[in-house]
């Protein structure tokens, strides 16, 4: 059902007793974290290195809470060679896609 987040993995992180409090910690990744992701193309045609390299930082523990590990390793790929990222950025930007869907779903279900 899903291919790139975890609901266990979620569960494990942030618990299943409070799910109030769960989907607010989803929506912060989705508003906060994703978001800042998805924009970064700005940051490549103005070469800021230091800002996307804070950016995918910041984003890495997020994503392994919600169970999406190969996402977090195109991040880790990123910030290893900024300079010639923008193929795995492009990646980076499919996986988000997908992993939006499947964060509204698993949000949908509890």
């Amino acid at each position: 059902m899903y291919q790139l987040i975890s609901p266990q993995t979620i569960f494990q992180y942030f618990g299943d007793d409070d799910k109030e409090m769960l989907q607010e910690m989803i929506q912060i990744i989705l508003d906060s974290n994703l978001k800042d992701l998805k924009s970064m193309d700005d940051l490549y045609h103005e070469q800021d290195w230091a800002l996307i390299k804070r950016r995918c930082h910041k984003a890495k523990p997020s994503l392994s809470y919600i169970g999406a590990i190969q996402t977090r390793k195109i991040l880790e790929s990123i910030e290893s060679d900024l300079e010639n990222s923008h193929g795995n950025f492009k990646s980076l930007l499919h996986d988000i896609e997908i992993i939006e869907k499947e964060l509204h779903t698993f949000l949908d279900s509890l």
